[in-house]
């Protein structure tokens, strides 16, 4: 049997792209519960990686989940916060601001069949 997984995602975002790879999640306590992991925001260079502030989350084994970060990689450092829900009609939320002209909402609907 094929998933397919159709997204909806509706964004408003000051200066943010609409689609933004995502940070691997590397997992700093995993148990029956869910996973606490971190995303470290890393961004190559010619010889090294910087490190550019990360994301810490929980997510559950029924796919909800829960995250706060910073982004420390503009002129001031962006602040975010989040959740999403689980099943086969998920709801997504979040906000992010750097505390002046940089803030906003995301929120998207992912449907499971």
């Amino acid at each position: 049997m094929h998933r397919i997984l159709i997204s909806l995602v509706i964004g408003l975002a000051a200066a943010a792209p609409a689609f933004a790879e995502e940070e691997p999640k590397l997992p700093l306590k995993t148990d029956d519960g869910g996973s606490l992991y971190v995303a470290p925001k890393v961004a190559p260079t010619e010889k090294s990686a910087d490190t550019n502030g990360a994301t810490v989350g929980v997510q559950k084994p029924d796919g909800s989940g829960r995250y706060i970060g910073v982004d420390t990689s503009g002129t001031r450092p962006t602040y975010s916060l989040g959740g999403s829900t689980a099943g086969d009609l998920s709801y997504s939320a979040g906000v992010f601001s750097d505390g002046k002209e940089n803030k906003g909402v995301k929120a998207g609907v992912t449907i499971k069949y």
